[in-house]
């Protein structure tokens, strides 16, 4: 699309701007050779393309018009260049009779040769010469890039002669592609001419095949290098899938097959309809102003969509806030929908260039080769689909035997998608093409039709791929068609930094990691959710819950309350009995609680368990929420769960399900604390006598009951070890290689800031604390057990970097070193978090354990918040027996169970609201050293 006259008009006045730089050169005769007189043609030009630039932001602001935008840029650096040629041409290297070889053309190449330009963009030149460099083209080309270099811009250049333009361009498909964009800017235009018509004749003519595969590979590898997925919500809008470089190579590949110089000829030549084309324009004008906007508010190239950026960038568009979204989540769906158009509009191009050359014989060679680059085989016959009449089958890929297949029946459209999995075949891009052109036809009665849905829950809990089927159903745009409620959450983002893709993306993802658990290829990671979801009564209670997890999203209401609700609508619908959907809206109803528990929650204190096993009660269930809370935490982004999250919910699982069973033992506290005795002293064999009745009497009865077996008897020898040693502070490391986590055991004389300064040390040492266990002893030690998250692949080094930081902690009991005081206040945060708001929240909750008072502590991320959380604490004379750190993107849920000194409840209101005012303070960083209540020595009756 070529911008119009009023759409340049008082850019740039470059007759004015001629006028001026020629008078520089009225006192020398017009020579403009001299340095001085170069400074002042420097400064002109870049006060002219300051105001330029200026003027082309505050119309971006005005119109928002991102491809006109770009279109500006463009032509203020043409006639930037055309003016440097000019003076270079008529005042610098003057020549009076210029032989044949002492001729130039400027050509702009690459996305400038497009006639659109990024306010970072590089600008991309070729001076085309008709034979070998003389002295003279030399020097002006030299004068015009340091021209350019000087104006601060980013110059891509070569000089070439037109025979070296066609010699290099067939063997280089990065300089073919940059020649296909070759437009004239100055100089001599017949050189110009004559490269555009050598080059369209000598080396684009006959290879279409060879170029259109060349694209294709270059473009499967960006998409691999910058992430698979177009949902990714922090995308780069310029190499990412679905971005602008798509969108070129797609005009690259029909450009040059069609031998085209405009968007708008692809209509006139059949290859997309009116209605295709205005996407496509659409969707460059789009992505165009996303760009600009993004340069000029960065003030350099950059090309990712960050958290720190979107918010502005959705104001500057103009997107407001509407109920359960906000404005930035209104922009970004707007984005990835655009992703998923070019999506569209690659296919449909595919399926063009397909069905022309199946009717052209002199087209088998593309057919053949782009075939072959793409699925590694030949082609062969089409052939009918055995049971499925309108379908064909040709070289793996499924086709439509006519074009009204879908019309004639429209539970084709789902079962196109069943056929395609139950056999593992590819989508013929025709048919595609036809799917979409037929999405009317997914209507109210084949949403309610029972064979549209048997076949689509055929797709949902296939045993084959289904994350592949549904995800070939997105794109094609029948799945939120079918499924209205997903419509509602294509490309819905969340404005966090913990979901990595966009809501659609998570759920289709979701179910292929549920398929992978199933198929036992995540063993290893996940032991547990393999074993169990072999054992389940009914399986696709599972599949269905997983696809409706998140489907309530960007509601004002609770998602998993409303996610329930809607299930109890679908279900039915989709040939689920009334117990199936009652599960199902349970599950989803249910779906974080799992999550949450096991990892905010003390899982050795008994209120905890009877409570979820209240919430659950039964086994069946259990062990369906377990498989589903796995594979939701792992399809929410790479590296999001990891061990240690493993190991929380396999302990929820395994101390919640006795209760379930009836296995639960009954024993007393009383007994269960003396069997507990008994187990450690039976393994303490080789301790003298006297030594074993000793140790059972040093630590309080909770110790009993909440410390495991394994960890009880490693405590055991410690203490043991430092006794022998007359040693007051003892450490031990150990490495967990499975959870992802390395134990951290420190023995020391309690103190009320001890946790203070493990945190601060683990701070110093940029160790991430993910848990931690605190015991004292009768006779006034404490036992602290600290998990830290893994950094290093190998045990050794692990070990290694675990005992520096315990170094560290020795030496900050002892008064060695100095523990530093966390730097990032509020005020003071970079980077990607400044983009999100999280207020502080306290919540002081008596109910969630018999023994302890939980502080719920959530707000913004930020290094050392552990630290002054656990230093205000120590100086409200708390005493912690546990603390459990999670961390979702941004936000940080740190959950403490304390006592008073007394080993009490926090029970006073009044105490309660100092203590919610102290830690919301902390959170931001402000820490108040102030006693809270009467400093005494800690005196603990039961810790841990």
């Amino acid at each position: 699309m070529k911008p119009q006259d009023e759409d340049l008009n008082g850019l740039i006045e470059s007759a004015d701007v001629r006028e001026r730089l020629t008078a520089l050169t009225r006192n020398t005769g017009g020579d403009g050779s001299d340095l001085k007189i170069r400074t002042m043609v420097l400064a002109e030009l870049k006060k002219t393309m300051t105001a330029a630039r200026d003027e082309t932001r505050r119309r971006l602001m005005e119109d928002g018009r991102g491809l006109v935008c770009a279109q500006r840029l463009s032509h203020l650096q043409d006639e930037l260049i055309r003016i440097i040629y000019d003076f270079a041409y008529f005042h610098v290297y003057r020549i009076e009779n210029p032989s044949a070889a002492e001729r130039m053309s400027v050509v702009a190449v690459g996305g400038y040769g497009r006639g659109t330009l990024a306010p970072g963009s590089d600008v991309d030149l070729l001076f085309v010469l008709p034979y070998k460099q003389t002295a003279w083209g030399e020097q002006v080309v030299e004068y015009i890039l340091y021209m350019l270099w000087d104006l601060g811009l980013k110059v891509g250049h070569a000089t070439r002669t037109i025979d070296e333009c066609i010699r290099l361009g067939r063997s280089d498909m990065t300089i073919r592609t940059a020649v296909l964009e070759a437009r004239y800017i100055w100089g001599d235009e017949a050189l110009a001419a004559e490269l555009v018509e050598r080059f369209d004749e000598e080396v684009v003519k006959n290879t279409s095949s060879e170029f259109i595969a060349a694209k294709l590979k270059e473009r499967d590898q960006r998409h691999k290098r910058q992430g698979t997925s177009r949902y990714l919500v922090e995308p780069n809008i310029k190499e990412g899938k679905g971005g602008l470089r798509d969108l070129n190579t797609l005009f690259w590949i029909a450009k040059y097959h069609y031998r085209v110089r405009s968007q708008s000829e692809l209509v006139k030549r059949g290859v997309l309809s009116r209605a295709e084309y205005n996407r496509m324009v659409k969707s460059e004008d789009f992505l165009w102003a996303v760009r600009c906007h993004l340069h000029f508010l960065t003030g350099r190239p950059e090309e990712r969509l960050s958290f720190d950026v979107q918010r502005e960038i959705a104001i500057r568009l103009g997107y407001t806030q509407h109920p359960g979204m906000r404005d930035v989540e209104r922009f970004m769906k707007h984005y990835f929908l655009v992703a998923k158009d070019i999506g569209d509009l690659t296919r449909i191009l595919c399926a063009a260039l397909e069905d022309q050359h199946v009717k052209e014989p002199e087209g088998n060679g593309l057919t053949r080769f782009v075939r072959r680059f793409r699925f590694g085989r030949t082609p062969g016959p089409a052939k009918p689909v055995d049971g499925a009449p309108g379908f064909l089958v040709e070289n793996n890929r499924l086709n439509i035997a006519s074009e009204t297949v879908f019309e004639d029946d429209p539970a084709n459209l789902l079962r196109a998608f069943q056929i395609a999995d139950k056999n593992g075949y590819y989508l013929h891009p025709q048919m595609t093409k036809v799917i979409r052109r037929s999405l009317k036809l997914v209507d109210a009665k084949l949403r309610s039709d029972a064979e549209a849905n048997r076949l689509f829950l055929s797709i949902l809990t296939s045993r084959h791929n289904p994350e592949k089927t549904l995800r070939k159903m997105n794109e094609a745009g029948v799945l939120g068609r079918f499924v209205p409620d997903f419509g509602k959450v294509v490309a819905m983002m969340q404005f966090n930094m913990y979901h990595h893709y966009t809501v659609d993306e998570h759920l289709i993802r979701s179910i292929g990691v549920l398929a992978e658990i199933e198929r036992g290829e995540s063993g290893e990671d996940h032991p547990l959710s393999t074993d169990l979801i072999l054992t389940l009564q009914n399986r696709r209670v599972l599949y269905v819950a997983m696809f409706l997890h998140d489907i309530a999203k960007g509601r004002p209401e609770d998602h998993s309350m409303a996610g329930a609700r809607i299930a109890r609508k679908l279900c039915p619908r989709f040939g689920l009995s009334d117990a199936e959907t009652d599960t199902v809206a349970w599950l989803i109803e249910h779906h974080l609680d799992m999550s949450t528990i096991a990892q905010s929650r003390d899982l050795s204190d008994e209120r905890t368990i009877t409570d979820f096993a209240g919430i659950v009660q039964s086994l069946e269930r259990l062990k369906l929420l377990l498989i589903l809370t796995v594979a939701d935490i792992r399809a929410v982004g790479p590296g999001v769960f990891n061990g240690w999250k493993g190991q929380l919910l396999r302990t929820l699982y395994y101390e919640t399900e006795p209760h379930l069973t009836g296995g639960h033992s009954k024993l007393s506290h009383r007994q269960a604390i003396e069997r507990a005795k008994t187990e450690l002293m039976d393994r303490l064999d080789h301790w003298p006598e006297a030594a074993r009745a000793t140790y059972a009497e040093r630590h309080y009865p909770h110790y009993w009951l909440r410390v495991s077996a394994d960890r009880r008897l490693a405590h055991a020898e410690l203490i043991r070890k430092a006794d022998l040693a007359s040693d007051r502070l003892a450490f031990e490391v150990r490495p967990h290689a499975f959870e992802a986590v390395t134990e951290l055991t420190v023995l020391a004389p309690d103190h009320p800031r001890l946790l203070s300064v493990i945190a601060g040390a683990c701070f110093a040492t940029g160790a991430n604390i993910v848990d931690a266990h605190i015991d004292t002893t009768t006779d006034g030690f404490a036992l602290d057990t600290i998990f830290i998250s893994r950094e290093l692949p190998d045990d050794d080094d692990e070990l290694r970097r675990g005992n520096r930081v315990t170094d560290l902690i020795a030496k900050a009991l002892t008064g060695e070193a100095r523990l530093p005081e966390t730097t990032s206040k509020k005020g003071a945060l970079k980077g990607r978090m400044k983009a999100f708001k999280v207020s502080a929240e306290v919540l002081v909750n008596n109910t969630l354990s018999d023994d302890y008072t939980v502080l719920e502590v959530s707000g913004l991320d930020r290094p050392g918040l552990l630290f002054d959380l656990t230093r205000a604490i120590s100086t409200l004379n708390l005493n912690i027996g546990s603390a459990h750190i999670s961390t979702f993107g941004e936000k940080v849920v740190d959950v403490f169970y304390v006592t008073d000194l007394t080993g009490q409840k926090i029970s006073n209101i009044g105490r309660q609201e100092i203590i919610r005012d102290r830690l919301e303070a902390a959170v931001d960083g402000e820490i108040d050293l102030s006693a809270a209540a009467p400093v005494a020595r800690k005196i603990t009756l039961h810790a841990g």
